[in-house]
């Protein structure tokens, strides 16, 4: 058709229950629902389905964190993208690790949500360090009574 569309990265991409999806779409339903500033999205090992996804989400100011907002954010996701996208765990998190230039590290996400949190390798590029021992309990606080 002569139309380029940017989907994201390549490398951005989960098969979770045999259905191959980028990070992006479901980073941006996520950003369309109300409450939602960012998010970031990375795939978690899963038993059953092969990879689950996990959601790193930042509310707009003013929203309190709730379990009523993660379950929002799920609902959001199943009705525009289906259920075989639907979000495993979802981290209510007050920022992302981002280097100085705005880029968000997966790379600190990744370790962090499979409990890799002493070898995150160098965070010396982050712009805040001090997002990183939040999202770490807030993750073990999402993972609380799930199992993966």
């Amino acid at each position: 058709d002569g139309y380029y569309f940017i989907t994201g990265r390549i490398d951005d991409v989960l098969c979770t229950s045999g259905h191959r999806i980028g990070t992006a779409e479901v980073e941006n339903t996520l950003v369309a629902h109300s409450v939602v500033a960012e998010a970031a999205v990375i795939g978690i090992p899963h038993r059953i389905k092969g990879e689950g996804i996990c959601c790193f989400v930042t509310l707009v100011e003013g929203v309190k964190p709730s379990k009523e907002v993660e379950k929002e954010l799920v609902q959001q996701v199943r009705a525009h993208i289906g259920a075989f996208a639907s979000p495993d765990l979802v981290v209510l998190v007050p920022g992302l690790p981002k280097t100085r230039s705005g880029k968000i590290m997966r790379r600190v996400l990744r370790k962090i949500s499979h409990g890799e949190e002493d070898s995150l390798g160098d965070v010396s590029t982050l712009a805040d360090p001090s997002v990183v021992p939040i999202l770490i309990t807030n993750t073990k606080a999402a993972l609380v009574g799930k199992s993966f």
